[in-house]
Order: structure tokens, then C-alpha cells, then sequence
């Protein structure tokens, strides 16, 4: 199905222009001496002054660089933000805004996220003196029951990972803003800044892990954040250049490079995701599928209303045990088993044994991730072979003799 058809159905029509900004915004070729097209990759760590104290925009490559400059205007334009500015992954971005925070303050996560999230805001936040509650911020009135006088900031991935929940972004920027200085970060991650716009919903941070989506070829560890208050700007700045964990100049290219395909993309995951999910809600070996471009999921609504399509994420629970997943999984032959995401390719993986094993069990049975749960990031491949793989390794898990 085409992102066209499915926008018939109720989804948002793409942002105005996102196709020209993402293309050309930061990357005018005036800038350079050269007049080169495309932005050079600039290595240099060090850059010459005029005088002492004097420079000409850049003196050292972790305070700013030619390339990263590129990058942060073109991610500011299409999150429809003043400010951008890129990390060296998802991870340093989630700890840079942290230190945001002081010893005492208390952080309300979503409940279901990235394991990666999970792990530093339990394992390791805890050990500075802050804070943190896990709580299902789907649920608005369980969001506002958890802020307290020390809630400093709120946490909210939509869709999360890996059970793809959507979260009202405009209804928890509402209830979180009413209690005062407290920052809304929104994990951005899944939809990109090509289907969802936290920013225009209220948020004060858009945060992304680059290496998904935003980039989009499995070959750059990054992260991004966006915003349009220059006190928050002014702050991360300080921070990004302070705790110093700031992505190459040539990651920078080639993240920028990416967002040159972004939209073209994104309407493919979407008609590939929508596909792959069709054909496994109507597969007699899979116990249930969580799509949000289906109707069958909890939050359509709210997702027509709040993005303008759909990624390419599924999650599908498989019938029987951990090794009928384990079947599936080792049949495919166009997914490969692997971790992350967002990728030109078809990736597949159990989050209770691989992205997820850091969160406990316990937490994990409550959310639902089970032995059985599947997640798919299903790429940029022909339509008709991936349904077929994914047909013949739901056969090799449950032989028809056995149905």
C-alpha cells in the first residue's frame, strides 16, 4: 500500500516542503571557497585565529565543525526547530541532556523504551543522585500522579520499543508543563522527523539515535537533538562541547548525506511495514501484530492525529514457545537477526533476549515482552520477497502437518 492510500485513511499529509529542506538547508555552496555542491569533510581538529580570542566561527573541532554545522541546520529545518545539535550517539545525546539535572532530581521515564535507555537511567543516573520512576505515560493519569516538586524531567518515546505504543505527545506536554520547569524529552527514533514533529506538539526536546532512520544505512553511530528555546540551546551547547562526546566530521557527512533520501525513504518503510503487517495479521502462525498504521491497533487514532505515516517497526507475537521464535528467526533469508534498526535492510530480533535483556525479567512479563515477541525492521527491499520470507520461516517454525 502506498503512503499516498494510506493517507486517504485518515494520516496527516507530509510536512510542507520537507522534501527541498531536507536537501538543501545548510548546504549552500557559498559557504565554501571551493563552491562545492556537496559539504566537505572537514578533519581538521584545530583552526587558524586572526588574532588571540579572534577566530572565524571555529577554533576547535569538538566547540564546532564545517561538516557538523551542515548537519545541525538541515536536522533544525526538518524538525520545524532553531536549534540542533548532534552527538556522537543516541546514548551521549540522552546523557547530555541529563546533565541538564542535579543530584536530587527525579527523571519519569515511559515504562516501555530502548533497553539502552532503560539500562543508563537504572543503572547508572541512579548513581548521581537522581531519581528515576518507570511509568506508562500512555496513560496521561498515570503521568500526572508520578510528578512531584523534584520531577525535573519526563521521558517519552512514540512509538516505544519495542511494543510501539503511542504516546499523545500534546496531551502529556500539557499535564507536564502545568507543574513548571519541567523539561518533555520525546525519543523521536522510530517515526523520524518525516512522519512526527514533537516540537509542534509541545515538546522542549526532539531526540534521536541518527544511527536509525535519520541516517538510514547501518553505517553511523549517532545521535541528534532539536529545539526551539535558546535557553535549552545555550545549555546543551555548553554541555555538548563540555562533556565533549560529539560525532566525526565524516559521521557528520554521511548522517547528512542521509537525509538527502529521508523522505523518499520513509514512504517505502511505510508501504513495506504496512505490507509486512497485513500479511502477518492474517497468518493463522502469529498470535497477535502491533502496527500502528493498522486498525487493529489500540492507538490508530491517536496516530493518524499525531504522525503523518508510519515507520517500518513490527512487532508480532509468534504462536507457541521461545523455540518456535528461535525457528523463525534462524529460516529467514532476506532479515537478518541482528540488533538496531532504520536501515536500507530487513533486520529481525528478540528483544527479550537481545535489545532488551538488560530490563528484568519482571518488567519485561509486565509489558509484554515475551520469548514469543518478534521485532521487524522491515527495509527497503522488494515487497513480495520479504512477504515470502517471511511466509517460509513461519512455515519452518510451524510445519503445516502441525497446524
Amino acid at each position: 500500500m502506498q503512503k499516498e492510500d494510506v493517507s486517504l485513511h485518515g494520516f496527516l499529509p507530509s510536512f510542507q516542503h520537507f522534501a527541498t529542506q531536507a536537501i538543501h538547508v545548510g548546504q549552500e555552496p557559498e559557504q565554501w571557497n571551493s563552491q562545492a555542491l556537496v559539504p566537505p569533510i572537514s578533519m581538521s581538529t584545530t583552526f587558524k585565529q586572526g588574532a588571540p580570542g579572534q577566530h572565524s566561527g571555529f577554533e576547535y573541532s569538538r566547540s564546532g565543525n564545517p561538516t557538523r554545522n551542515c548537519l545541525e541546520k538541515a536536522v533544525a529545518a526538518l524538525d520545524g526547530a532553531k536549534y540542533s545539535l548532534a552527538f556522537a550517539s543516541g546514548l551521549a545525546a540522552t546523557v547530555t541532556i541529563t546533565h541538564l539535572l542535579k543530584a536530587g532530581d527525579q527523571i519519569i521515564c515511559m515504562d516501555d523504551v530502548y533497553g539502552g535507555t532503560n539500562r543508563y537511567f537504572r543503572q547508572v543516573a541512579t548513581k548521581f543522585g537522581l531519581k528515576v520512576s518507570f511509568v506508562d505515560c500512555s496513560e496521561t493519569k498515570l503521568l500526572e500522579a508520578a510528578i512531584t516538586p523534584e520531577t525535573k524531567l519526563v521521558w517519552v518515546e512514540t512509538p516505544t520499543n519495542p511494543i510501539l505504543k503511542i504516546i499523545d505527545i500534546e496531551a502529556c506536554a500539557h499535564i507536564v508543563h502545568k507543574h513548571g520547569d519541567i523539561i518533555l524529552v520525546v525519543d523521536n527514533t522510530f517515526m523520524s522527523a518525516y512522519f512526527q514533529r514533537p516540537l509542534s506538539l509541545g515538546a522542549d526536546i526532539c531526540m534521536y539515535s541518527a544511527t536509525k532512520y535519520m541516517n538510514g544505512h547501518s553505517d553511523v553511530v549517532m545521535g541528534l537533538v532539536s529545539v526551539n528555546s535558546e535557553n535549552l540551546h545555550n545549555r546543551l551547547r555548553f554541555l555538548q562541547n563540555s562533556l565533549g562526546a560529539v560525532p566525526s566530521p565524516l559521521d557528520c557527512y554521511l548522517c547528512n548525506r542521509g537525509l538527502k533520501t529521508l523522505h523518499v525513504r520513509m514512504d517505502k518503510h511505510f508501504e513495506n511495514g504496512m505490507a509486512a503487517a497485513q500479511f502477518l495479521e492474517s497468518n493463522p502462525r502469529v498470535e497477535k501484530v502491533v502496527y500502528p498504521g493498522l486498525p487493529s491497533h489500540p492507538q490508530h487514532e491517536l496516530a493518524k492525529r499525531q504522525c503523518t505515516g508510519c515507520p517500518g517497526m513490527v512487532a508480532f507475537y509468534i504462536k507457541g514457545t521461545l523455540q518456535h521464535a528461535e525457528t523463525f528467526l534462524k529460516n529467514l533469508k532476506i532479515f537478518t537477526l541482528a540488533e538496531s534498526l532504520g536501515g536500507y535492510e530487513s533486520l529481525a530480533e528478540l528483544p527479550a533476549i537481545m535489545t532488551h535483556a538488560s530490563v528484568p525479567e519482571s518488567d519485561r512479563d509486565v509489558l509484554g515482552i515475551s520469548n514469543t515477541l518478534i521485532r521487524l525492521s522491515v527495509g527497503l527491499e522488494d515487497k513480495k520477497d520479504l512477504l515470502e520470507d517471511l511466509d517460509q520461516a513461519l512455515k519452518a517454525a510451524h510445519p503445516p502437518s502441525h497446524n
